[in-house]
């Protein structure tokens, strides 16, 4: 089970003017009580839906169903969609499949290339429908969008359908897999139409707490992840993050270090920094999770509050070199959650009989780089405590199919229960929508004459600004 060990953002550590003290617990200890009771209760009662994902009936054996019709004749999977639609389906396959993973033969690689195409970037739709376009016959995409309306995943989904119809004829069906509404909206109306099959996205689940769904499950699968284990990890931290006592909770902690961070120590910056590659992308999923569930600007009451932490990602050690004098010597504005691998699958020895004339190297002789990359964290966090900069640090004993289901879930209840101490919806996300009404005015929509007009004039350039 992965852990939280927080002592380097304690009072202890860092002082008590950027540490956590027992009374700064103290005085949050009712309100995050019963932050915990109405979130449970909610659980249990079916109104968040992401909570019954980890031991749903039917959607993992709906997966399976499809990935025995499909994989033993595909050779490249790609994932259209964007945001919730594709986050997960990264994190999962960076953080349990070889970094290598397309390069490999197929053998070796146990199930089909994947391409996430979660942008609409035209290098990037252009480049990799050059790629799988040579074997069209043995490429299956899927697509993403509960509504089917998103314009980014819409428009890729039509560049797609066509190639496929203009090449395959009658047969483009068979190549596409549909992860929609189950019922209502326009996707699930084209797939209908176009005999596709379809994988349901559940309507009581927003986009980025959909990993455990069909949507995040389905490309795993493909790609020989073991979904049902990724599924029993999180059942279980569901269980612990439901039961435990607060103080050995590690969603309420984690919960409790970070609003007291947020609201009590000036720590409006949350950096999640992974000292593993493989990990690196569960900060990019992090990211859309925390920023648009707790960036809100009023409360269940209305009142304008203009809250929410800031989400940053880092990579250790990479971003020593980039990111950590500014963590040091910058504002002293950021709590840093470290996530840290006990032990990995493979490793790389130094050798023992180099170098041994060169006083400055002979200390890596006949190390590990897992030792090595170890002391980077500690020594990070180390030289930040000295600089009262709080941190936290989320312990992986390794990485594996179990530990990465627990990462989702833990984060998926901290982040309710922040959204229960800031007295928001953290379920919505009403910031977003004005964007995409720009965009369909700007594309020609029918129905968004009348925005175009403000948005005209506010694009005209006026050169006395341009440099």
């Amino acid at each position: 089970m992965i852990r939280v060990y927080w002592k380097s953002a304690s009072h202890r550590i860092v002082g008590r003017k950027h540490g956590v003290t027992p009374g700064d617990l103290a005085a949050v200890e009712g309100a995050l009580s019963q932050a915990h009771q109405t979130v449970v209760e909610r659980c249990r009662q079916g109104k968040l839906g992401y909570a019954a994902l980890p031991s749903h009936p039917t959607y993992a054996k709906q997966v399976k169903n499809l990935v025995a019709k499909y994989k033993p004749d595909t050779t490249d999977l790609v994932v259209l969609g964007i945001g919730g639609s594709a986050l997960g389906n990264i994190a999962l396959h960076h953080a349990l499949n070889p970094v290598t993973y397309n390069l490999l033969s197929e053998r070796k690689r146990g199930g089909p290339r994947l391409f996430v195409l979660d942008n609409v970037d035209p290098m990037l739709i252009s480049d990799t429908l050059k790629f799988v376009g040579r074997r069209l016959n043995t490429t299956l995409f899927n697509v993403i969008s509960k509504s089917g309306e998103t314009a980014e995943t819409a428009s890729q989904f039509m560049a797609i359908r066509d190639m496929l119809r203009n090449k395959l004829g009658d047969n483009f069906a068979r190549h596409i897999v549909a992860t929609t509404d189950p019922e209502k909206g326009t996707l699930h109306k084209i797939a209908k139409e176009d005999g596709l099959d379809m994988l349901p996205v559940p309507g009581d689940v927003g986009g980025r707490f959909s990993v455990l769904s069909p949507v995040g499950l389905f490309s795993a699968a493909m790609c020989d992840i073991d979904i049902d284990a990724v599924l029993r990890g999180a059942e279980a931290m569901r269980q612990v993050v439901e039961v435990m006592d607060l103080m050995q909770n590690p969603a309420a902690v984690l919960a409790a270090v970070k609003y007291i961070s947020f609201m009590k120590k000036g720590k409006p910056m949350h950096v999640m920094m992974p000292y593993s590659n493989r990990l690196y992308m569960l900060a990019d999923w992090y990211r859309q999770l925390w920023a648009e569930s707790l960036g809100k600007q009023t409360d269940r009451e209305g009142n304008e509050i203009f809250t929410g932490p800031t989400p940053i990602k880092a990579l250790g050690t990479t971003d020593q070199h980039s990111q950590v004098q500014l963590y040091r010597e910058g504002p002293n504005d950021k709590l840093i959650v470290f996530l840290e691998v006990l032990k990995h699958p493979r490793d790389v020895r130094l050798p023992r009989d180099m170098f041994e004339d060169v006083p400055g190297l002979t200390y890596l002789r006949n190390a590990r780089m897992s030792k090595l990359l170890q002391a980077e964290k500690r020594a990070t966090e180390f030289a930040l405590a000295q600089s009262q900069r709080p941190s936290v640090t989320i312990q992986f004993p390794e990485i594996k199919p179990e530990t990465i289901g627990q990462f989702f879930y833990l984060y998926e209840f901290t982040t309710s229960l922040m959204g229960e101490l800031l007295n928001i919806n953290a379920y919505d996300q009403p910031a977003v929508e004005l964007g995409k009404q720009a965009t369909f005015a700007l594309m020609g929509r029918d129905g968004y004459d009348e925005m175009i007009k403000p948005i005209k004039r506010f694009m005209r350039v006026d050169r006395k600004y341009l440099a």
